[in-house]
């Protein structure tokens, strides 16, 4: 009797809902990809010769076939999780292995020795940056954080530009820091040496004649001798043009010039500090005093205070000292058939010989996908369609045992003959 056919789909029905189930049950798991069980008719050799008198012995399943469609990007709180949006994979490894198991799930964060772990404690690989921020390609690492602080820059460029009132009343006494009435206009701009120790710059102007302004600089209370200047009181000396800019500094054409404060000035134990300043977009209108740009190079050392990822995968260091560095850079895998990828669980994936060669590069180029900081890929489950695909496989699984049942009453007849 025909118990076989029944039987062989009952089992593909069985097998058909416990893959509806498992994609049921990972409709909410970031990064999982659906699955959809592929089924293939069976036939026994032909004993007649005639295709036409052959009749089916049941079914198979051939493949339970995972389907790598885009998952839609869900927006999350944490800067290190990341979302894939296009074709891709990213490579992870155990700490202190060389196994590699390969995954879409970007939930990432930091484990205490600043590697950047997913839950199951595998680390994301990548490439890894030099001191000075450049990513180093080749071989891919384990990407780690460093939390050491970020060394200082000693100011070697500085600009300030202002407006001297051209209505200002002419001083003739020597400029002192102590006596305001020696002094038309003060203003400062913060310095760094060697070591990342912060030094205000501080400027006195007085008018001395029409368009002639003097200027003194001190630093710590000690006035600063620089070129071209010189070393009497005051200092410098700056001339305007009948419209308002600036003719020379000191006697020659309007230029930078570079200061220096030593180190007995700084007090802090760094060197000599030189650098240009440029004071030559200077004014002097018939409007108050003002600063209207003071910037300089130099910086403190700080301490990382937060990470972002861009979407080509950089990962960026924000520090407390306001400068930021590249950090190093994720790098995803792709597949020529992905579908050849084997399922390991925890959202993994292993390379097999049917899923290609892993192909490195980084994100956005190439075939593969672009990240999102601060979000992941969600599940690309259709849950309605699930739920309408097991009502379905339900009632293929009743039918199959209606024809078990059928056969059942056939065979019970005939044993009933007498």
């Amino acid at each position: 009797m025909g118990f076989q056919q029944g039987l062989s789909g009952l089992n593909g029905a069985s097998r058909n809902l416990d893959v509806i189930s498992n994609n049921i049950a990972n409709s909410s798991t970031a990064g999982f990809k659906t699955s959809k069980v592929q089924f293939a008719d069976v036939y026994a050799s032909s004993v007649y010769g005639t295709a036409s008198l052959q009749v089916g012995i049941g079914t198979q399943v051939t493949e339970n076939a995972q389907q790598f469609t885009q998952g839609n990007i869900t927006v999350t709180n944490n800067p290190l999780d990341m979302g894939i949006s296009g074709e891709g994979f990213f490579k992870m490894t155990p700490a202190g292995s060389d196994a590699v198991s390969y995954t879409r799930n970007g939930q990432f964060h930091l484990d205490g020795d600043g590697n950047i772990v997913n839950g199951s404690g595998l680390i994301l690989q990548g490439w890894l940056a030099d001191s000075t921020g450049t990513v180093i390609p080749g071989a891919t690492k384990s990407m780690k954080i460093s939390f050491d602080p970020a060394p200082p820059k000693a100011t070697t460029t500085a600009n300030l530009t202002a407006n001297l009132d051209a209505g200002a009343s002419t001083i003739a006494a020597a400029i002192n820091p102590n006596s305001p009435s020696t002094y038309n206009w003060s203003t400062s701009m913060t310095i760094y040496d060697q070591l990342g120790e912060a030094h205000g710059l501080v400027y006195y102007f007085k008018k001395t004649a029409s368009n002639t302004w003097a200027f003194d600089m001190y630093v710590n209370n000690n006035l600063v001798i620089g070129p071209p200047g010189g070393g009497a009181t005051p200092t410098h000396t700056m001339t305007f043009n009948s419209n308002g800019t600036v003719n020379q500094i000191d006697g020659a054409a309007a230029a930078a010039f570079s200061p220096t404060v030593t180190t007995a000035m700084l007090g802090s134990g760094a060197g000599n500090l030189t650098f240009s300043l440029d004071l030559t977009k200077f004014s002097q209108y018939g409007a108050a005093f003002g600063s209207s740009q003071v910037t300089q190079d130099g910086y403190a050392s700080g301490r990382i205070a937060g990470l972002s990822v861009s979407k080509d995968g950089l990962v960026e260091g924000r520090y407390t000292n306001g400068q930021s560095r590249n950090l190093g850079q994720v790098v995803l895998t792709s597949f020529n058939n992905p579908r050849g990828l084997l399922p390991l669980g925890n959202n993994q994936w292993a390379r097999t010989e049917g899923a290609g060669d892993a192909v490195e590069n980084t994100p956005g180029s190439g075939v593969l996908g672009v990240l999102q900081s601060g979000a992941v890929e969600e599940s690309n489950v259709d849950l309605t369609a699930e739920l309408v695909n097991m009502i379905v496989a339900q009632r293929l699984y009743q039918a199959n045992a209606q024809s078990v049942r059928a056969q059942d009453q056939l065979l019970q007849t005939l044993v009933n003959l007498r």
